[in-house]
This record gives C-alpha cells, sequence and structure tokens, in this order.
C-alpha cells in the first residue's frame, strides 16, 4: 500500500510540474523525489507522470488520482489533529446528571459556557436526583453531576457552584398574595406543600430548620420531589410552598411568588461532582474552563 510521504510527492509533482520546485517545496532533492513517484506508480500500477525532457505533465491516471490523493493526505491530516485533541480534552463527551431545579438556576449558564469554551466536546444530559447521579457517578454512568449537598462520599470530589435565595410561592388568590414581602413567621399554621425526607432529603432538612429557627410550625399537605410539581399543587390551591428563586421562571399560570425576609441569605446550594479517579480529559477540560475553582454563579 502507497504511504502518505509518496503521496505528498505526488501531489507536490503534480501541483509544480517541476521535478525541481516540486523538491524544493518538500526540502529534498530530485532523486529521492523521482525514486518516491517511481515506487507510487509501481504500487498502484499505472504511470501517473508523464516525463520528458522539456515538460512533466500528469497522464489521464495522474490527473484521476490527483483529487482522491489530496482527500487522503487531508484526511490524514485531520484524523492526526483530531486524535492529538482528544488527551488536551479539546474533544470528547461528558455525561452530565442534572436536578429538575439545576435546569434552570444552573444547566443553562453551563451549557452556554461550554458552548463558548469546548465547543467540540459532547455533552450528553441526564436528569436525575441526586441520590441517582450519586450512583451513577460511582459507577461510571455519569462524569459530572448537579447535586445538592452530602455528607463526604468516598471517591466523590464535589464543588459549590451556585447559591440562590428561597422565595414564596402562593396560589393567586391566597389571603397573603396580596402583600409585597413574606417572613417565615407567615407559614405558621398554613396548609403547605413540603419536600419529600427521602427523594429530596436536601430541600426537606433546609425547610425544616428554616421553619424550627423563627418557631414557625406550617401543616404539610403534602410531600413532593420536584419543584415543578410542588408549583402545580400550588397553583391547584393545596397550600404555599417555599423554593429555590430560580423556580420563578418557570412563570406558572396562576402562582404568585414573593420575597421572604428573614430568610438566610442565599441558603440553596448547588454543587459539581465528580468521580475522583475520572480520567476523562474533557470532565478536566471542563473543571478547568467551565467550571473554575470558585463559585461560578
Amino acid at each position: 500500500m502507497f504511504s502518505l510521504a509518496r503521496l505528498t510527492c505526488f501531489i507536490a509533482v503534480a501541483e509544480e510540474l517541476h521535478f525541481g520546485r516540486a523538491a524544493e517545496r518538500l526540502h529534498m532533492t530530485q532523486p529521492p523525489l523521482s525514486r518516491q513517484i517511481q515506487q507510487l506508480e509501481s504500487e498502484l500500477g499505472v504511470q501517473l507522470i508523464d516525463r520528458s525532457s522539456r515538460s512533466v505533465a500528469l497522464t489521464a491516471a495522474g490527473a484521476a488520482f490527483l483529487p482522491d490523493a489530496r482527500r487522503i493526505v487531508s484526511l490524514a491530516e485531520s484524523a492526526a489533529l483530531t486524535v492529538r485533541r482528544v488527551p488536551a480534552g479539546d474533544l470528547g463527551t461528558v455525561a452530565v446528571g442534572f436536578t429538575g431545579a439545576s435546569a434552570h438556576a444552573v444547566l443553562p449558564r453551563l451549557l452556554e459556557a461550554a458552548r463558548e469554551r469546548i465547543p467540540d466536546v459532547k455533552l450528553v444530559l441526564r436528569e436525575m436526583v441526586t441520590s441517582q447521579q450519586i450512583e451513577a457517578l460511582t459507577n461510571g454512568e455519569l462524569d459530572l453531576g448537579l447535586i445538592r449537598p452530602i455528607l463526604p462520599r468516598p471517591g466523590i470530589s464535589t464543588r459549590p457552584i451556585h447559591h440562590e435565595r428561597l422565595i414564596a410561592a402562593l396560589p393567586q388568590q391566597h389571603p397573603l398574595a396580596s402583600e409585597e414581602h413574606l417572613t417565615v413567621e407567615d407559614f405558621d399554621d398554613q396548609p403547605v406543600v413540603m419536600y419529600s425526607p427521602v427523594d429530596a432529603r436536601y430541600f426537606h432538612e433546609l425547610l425544616i430548620s428554616t421553619f424550627t429557627i423563627v418557631g414557625a410550625s406550617p401543616r404539610y399537605v403534602q410531600y413532593v420531589t420536584q419543584v415543578h410539581t410542588m408549583l402545580v399543587l400550588v397553583r391547584s390551591g393545596l397550600g404555599m410552598a417555599l423554593v429555590p428563586a430560580s423556580a420563578e421562571t418557570m412563570k406558572p399560570e396562576g402562582v404568585t411568588f414573593r420575597q421572604v425576609t428573614a430568610v438566610r441569605d442565599r441558603p440553596v446550594q448547588m454543587n459539581a461532582a465528580w468521580r475522583s479517579d475520572n480520567s476523562n480529559p474533557a470532565l478536566h477540560r471542563m473543571m478547568k474552563d467551565v467550571l473554575p475553582q470558585r463559585e461560578w454563579i
């Protein structure tokens, strides 16, 4: 099979139609250049170059072969560039897990930054609750998780990337919907849609501590896992809720959002999580250029 070096020699002679100029272009002398062309012709079993004492011209076979020779050399050069980009993290795939809430707070910014800084890295997105993401990270099914804070896990690294406030979500016809601001105490003895203590443990414990600090005792009328489900129940008039500020971007009809005073400043936290021994170069590039060592949002 012919080599890329011989194809390169043929292309140079075909484009220059002069062995001396082609040899100079390739930084070699004419005798080895002539041998390369002769060997290529021998391998193909056809004459590519018509040589005479006065001129050099392509044969019909040479003219037909030239476009393919150019494509083969170009493809080989492109493949070499591509394979070198993989270890640098410029090219590859990162499997990213995200919670439903992070789809509004973090994911759009993440995707925008990734498109700008690592445009040739493909992101495969999977919506999962935090516990599912931890399992998928451990099993190698995910490279990166966007999760709520967890207790330290062996082999799992985390980094805070986002904080936001809690706000009140009320049915549009609720008596408190006319107030400009609410306090946590306003939730006392009110019907409240609450987060599941199992599948939404982080939010459940955050709200329990928030209510306990001020001595409020809401009446929990339903337990749910996802914020969008909570807003559907609020809209139906089932009760009030405390939700991340980013939930307001969902703009659900029939739900009124209000600022809540006396709530700790931006208590809702989102972390990036990854397996400590993950060797995916594209993930390392993402952590360096898209999620640097500081709070991202």
